[in-house]
Parts: structure tokens; sequence; C-alpha cells
């Protein structure tokens, strides 16, 4: 009897810990769904509110004269005028000086730690390249505004206390560990059966880097340069600082310019009272924002499909 009881016993407890496992494996999946949805829905919800405000904001103002026209004095009290291109023109100026910086530091960056270096010297560098992306934005801004500025001014005398092309340098600088780390990424991720066969036929460390390893991780390498371009468009608190609130539609990186992420800031530090056609600018201007960085996005995907090389 006591050993029926035992075996009965023993079977509950096996039923009951099978129930148990059966419903946490029926709850698990609808957790992870609702986990992933997270991400979905709060992107739609910022592209709605994007939307739904640059709407009103559209309704004072004509979209063609938004895209057009060249000034930009949203705070004026007799007549103001939106235009989104000294904001635009600035953005643009200061992501290329940026991408003029990280693109071939970061690229050789990559191309030492992964052809040339030994394990100690990657084991050293790669940390301290890191570093980099660590360091807050504001202090970036700081470090361009009062260093990096000042010894422009000596070799530019006509360069202005704030400009595009000091924040620009300094976002390069800051963009710097996002290129090298996809990059030497992109390049350990190929064979090395590869490096083997370019050796076997004569060529150098650096004729393999150059002719073999890059075109062979070319979409994590071009990958890495948009997602580096992202970066550089929506920098934030380093243009704020040190590129001025001058609205110039003009393309002298000498000039004060405001960014468009300079501008949400100046607006949003209330300025311009809620309700009114500058505060829906705001909505306006960050919906162009978006919409770059999504183009940016699809980009990356599309070179990443389009030169991707399966091994």
């Amino acid at each position: 009897m006591d050993q029926n009881k035992t075996a009965e016993n023993t079977v509950a407890m096996i039923k009951q810990n099978t129930n148990k496992k059966n419903r946490l494996e029926k709850l698990m999946p609808k957790l992870f769904f609702l986990a992933a949805s997270v991400s979905i829905v709060t992107t739609v919800g910022i592209v709605l509110i994007l939307l739904f405000e640059s709407v009103l904001f559209f309704r004072d103002v004509s979209i063609i004269e938004f895209f057009t026209q060249t000034e930009m004095q949203p705070l004026n009290p007799t007549d103001p005028t939106f235009s989104i291109l000294p904001l635009l023109s600035a953005t643009l100026l200061a992501t290329v000086i940026a991408m003029f910086v990280a693109i071939p530091v970061g690229l050789t960056t990559a191309i030492y730690l992964t052809e040339f270096s030994g394990d100690k010297a990657r084991r050293i560098l790669k940390p301290i390249i890191e570093v980099l992306a660590g360091i807050p934005t504001i202090v970036y801004g700081f470090f361009a505004f009062t260093f990096i500025t000042p010894i422009l001014q000596v070799i530019i005398p006509g360069l202005e206390r704030t400009n595009i092309l000091s924040p620009g340098i300094v976002m390069g600088i800051m963009i710097i560990p996002i290129v090298a780390s996809l990059s030497e990424d992109a390049m350990n991720a190929v064979p090395n059966s590869l490096r083997e066969g370019a050796f076997a036929l004569g060529a150098t460390r650096l004729e393999t880097a150059f002719k073999v390893i890059i075109p062979a991780a070319a979409s994590g390498i071009i990958s890495a340069f948009v997602l580096g371009v992202s970066r550089a468009i929506g920098e934030t608190m380093i243009v704020a600082i040190a590129s001025g609130s001058s609205k110039n539609f003009s393309f002298d990186v000498t000039e004060s310019m405001q960014t468009m992420t300079a501008y949400i800031v100046e607006v949003t530090s209330g300025d311009a009272g809620a309700g009114t056609t500058a505060y829906y600018s705001l909505y306006a201007v960050g919906l162009v924002l978006f919409l770059f960085t999504l183009a940016m996005n699809l980009l990356a995907n599309h070179f990443r499909k389009k030169y991707r090389e399966v091994y």
C-alpha cells in the first residue's frame, strides 16, 4: 500500500510539474511578443505624433515655402519666416566634415587592428578607442568650443567663435569608435583562407588588406559608414554648444550655423510659446530629421544586402 501511495504521489508531482511547464511554455511566447512589440509601438507613436503636429504647422506655413525659402526667423514678431534649408545645410555640412574625419581614421584603425597589430596591442588599443564612445556628448561640445575652436582660429584667422567646422571635427572624433569597431568586426568575419591565399600568391599585408579583405567585408564597412552618418545627423549637444544659433543658409564652414537638432533644442527651451507656429515648427523639423535617419537605415540595409558575401 505504501508503495502504491508513493507511486501515486510521484505521478501527481510529475503531472503538476508538467502542467506548470506547459503553462509557462504558453505564457513565455506572449511575453516575448509583448517585449518585441514595445519598440514597434514606440516607433509608431513617435511617427504619429510627428505627423499630427506637423500637419498643424503646415496649416499655417506653405510646405513649398518650408522647403524652398532660404530664411529662417521663427521668432520674428512682425514677419516670421520658416524654412528648413538653413538648418538642412548646417546639418549636412557638419555631417560631411564629421565623416571626413571618422571614415579615414576609423577605417585605417580597423585595418591596423585586424591585419597588422598583435594580440597584445589589440587588447590594449581597442578598449581605449571604444572609451571615446562612452564620453558624454556635452563634454565633446565643450571640448569643441573651448579647445578645438581656439586652435582653428589660429590656423584660420576669419573663423568665428561659433562655427560649423569645429563641432564637425569633434563629431568625427566621436564617431571613430563606431566606424572602427564595426569595420573591424566585418573584417574579422572574412575567412583566413582568403588571407592565406593572397599571401600564397605573393601579396603583401597591405595589398591583402586593400585588395582582398576590404572588398570581402564591403557590406559591413559600408553599413558602418552609414551608421556613422546617421549618428552625425542626429547629434545634438555638440552642435548646440559649438555651432551657434545663427540660421544662415550658407556653405561657409567658418560661419556660425544651426543644425536641425540644435533648432529643436532652442525651440523646446521655452523661446516659443506652446501652440504657436514656431512651436509646431519643431515637429516639422523633427519629421524631416526622422525621414533622414530612416533613409540612412534603409540605405545601410540596401548596401548590406547588395554587397554581402556569404562564406
